[in-house]
């Protein structure tokens, strides 16, 4: 577990999304409205103990902090500490891990 200073509840994830991209690779600077856009990738930094199926045994997390990952466009919540933005998510809207 991180020392992350919010714990997530059951299957739940704090994620730090990546930043907004404001020009392309190519050089070509995006406008306001496309730059504004939440990005659909990001670091988890703490996880939930998980999931309790329907016997009562815990189903724990399939990510981890520090995990990269892509999720979907529109889930979780966003919040700020200390100016900085976050995103606390379930796990079924985490689409996978990315692997670099």
């Amino acid at each position: 577990m991180s020392d992350f200073r919010i714990k997530p509840l059951g299957d739940r994830a704090v994620i730090k999304p990546q930043e907004r991209e404001e020009k392309t690779a190519g050089g070509i600077f995006l406008p306001d409205t496309v730059s504004k856009e939440r990005p659909q990738q990001g670091t988890v930094l703490a996880v939930g103990e998980g999931k309790r199926d329907d016997s009562g045994q815990l189903v724990p997390m399939s990510i981890q902090a520090g995990d990269k990952v892509l999720f979907a466009k529109y889930s979780g919540t966003e919040f700020k500490i200390d100016e900085e933005e976050y995103l606390i998510i379930s796990e079924k809207d985490i689409l996978g891990i990315i692997q670099e």
